[in-house]
């Protein structure tokens, strides 16, 4: 089976990026044939910094090269290294309907959240969905929030199919309940838009002021705690086994739980967790040019396959003549 996701350049990588996505792809590659990239055109929508673009992308390859994506086992690349992309999202775009755009959720909460309105933000859908059928992915790995863009490239593609012939596989979105939305310091998803994410590569530091920062609700320490609607639990408990997890809620539903001890030890929790992974980061980090030849490799391999349905596509609306 073919998996494909990826993941935006507009920020530090976070808790929220990890678990939804990264942890997974990781996992994917071991038994499935894993498409994995870095979205830097779909960035453009929101970041207007080029040099804070050029390094988001190169750090957001070093922290999947070191948290495990293996280039020899997955096709691992970023998105603007494969022109046939902006290709078939111009031709996709003449087929795809005002109104199927006009109804995409993500838009109007990101106008309303104060993102310009243009037309790269608008049209993200018809790219996504470039990003997905180029690859002939069977199973796209998203959180909820992008669902109704995994189900507005499958209506593409059916369309694409039917008005041309079949030459799109037709993918299916593969939603993971527990992980669906996780929360961020203010309960809201975590997001970099909300500016409430907390960073899985963060100094010390800085990682205990998010962590001190979450949000809870302001029960006495005699009065017992709701860990189903608690910011708090929910992100301690991507770190526990189901053990772990009925414990912790044990703990917060007998008197005496203290939300200050609980964050200390998820300061500590997540800075062990990831101690693993930092030595390679830094490594890779000086040198860059092993992680440009990596990509760069990984982009010819992903090229080969994404010429293949991008000729079907050019062949089936006649531009090959």
């Amino acid at each position: 089976m073919r998996v494909l996701s990826g993941i935006q350049p507009s920020g530090a990588l976070h808790l929220g990026n990890y678990f939804a996505m990264m942890k997974r792809m990781i996992e994917f590659q071991k038994n499935h044939e894993l498409f994995c990239f870095i979205v830097n055109y779909h960035a453009l929508t929101t970041v207007k910094d080029a040099d804070y673009l050029r390094k988001n992308t190169f750090e957001a390859c070093i922290d999947f090269l070191a948290l495990g994506i293996d280039p020899e086992k997955s096709y691992f690349y970023v998105q603007s290294d494969v022109p046939e992309v902006t290709e078939l999202t111009w031709i996709l775009s003449n087929i795809t309907e005002m109104g199927l755009l006009k109804r995409a959720h993500s838009y109007k909460d990101k106008v309303s959240k104060g993102i310009e309105a243009n037309h790269g933000l608008f049209a993200y859908p018809v790219l996504m969905a470039a990003d997905i059928l180029l690859y002939g992915a069977n199973l796209v790995p998203v959180g909820r929030d992008q669902k109704q863009h995994v189900e507005m490239t499958r209506d593409i593609a059916i369309k694409f199919n039917h008005n041309f012939g079949e030459v799109f596989i037709v993918p299916e979105a593969d939603i993971q309940d527990d992980l669906a939305t996780i929360p961020g310091i203010d309960g809201q998803k975590m997001s970099k838009s909300y500016d409430n994410t907390i960073e899985i590569f963060a100094p010390k530091n800085v990682l205990k002021k998010k962590i001190m920062s979450i949000v809870t609700d302001a029960k006495s320490i005699d009065e017992p705690k709701d860990p189903k609607i608690c910011n708090l639990f929910a992100l301690y408990s991507l770190f526990l086994d189901q053990a772990g997890k009925q414990e912790l809620t044990e703990r917060y539903l007998t008197p005496g739980l203290r939300y200050g001890d609980i964050k200390k030890e998820l300061l500590e929790t997540i800075w062990n967790y990831f101690e693993p992974y930092r030595e390679k980061r830094n490594n890779l980090l000086h040198d860059p040019d092993l992680v440009h030849d990596i990509m760069l490799e990984g982009a010819r391999k992903t090229r080969l396959v994404a010429k293949g349905y991008l000729e079907k596509a050019r062949e089936a609306v006649g531009l090959n003549y």
